[in-house]
């Protein structure tokens, strides 16, 4: 039993959870960008990724993506009503980055949690 439970902890203790919480910057046609405020996570687990994000006021939004051989993914996330947001990203042992861009572009620095 205790090299069952040693297994599991092992294999949970390979994902890296990533998170961001931050304002939003302007597009093209839009002022009101700098007034959102989000909070992105980002799982890790070998070469996927889970990412998890929410705008104030907003429904949850998910994605996922696949890392390549220098640690960047690139993805679309569903944020209804037929629209999307680009998600690009990149995750090393010296850093994590997100850009998610559409309406508003919301990027920066993740910060790693586990």
């Amino acid at each position: 039993m205790a090299l069952a439970l040693f297994g599991i902890g092992a294999a949970w203790a390979e994902a890296a959870v990533y998170s961001l919480t931050g304002m939003g910057t302007g597009v093209a046609g839009t002022s009101r960008c700098a007034t959102y405020q989000i909070t992105i996570d980002v799982t890790v687990d070998g070469k996927a990724v889970k990412g998890l994000f929410k705008q104030q006021g907003r429904p949850e939004r998910a994605f996922t993506a696949t890392l390549d051989d220098k640690g960047a993914f690139k993805t679309k996330a569903d944020v209804g009503e037929g629209n999307t947001m680009d998600v690009n990203g990149t995750i090393s042992d010296k850093e994590g980055r997100i850009l998610l861009d559409g309406y508003c572009k919301f990027e920066g620095k993740l910060s790693r949690k586990s």
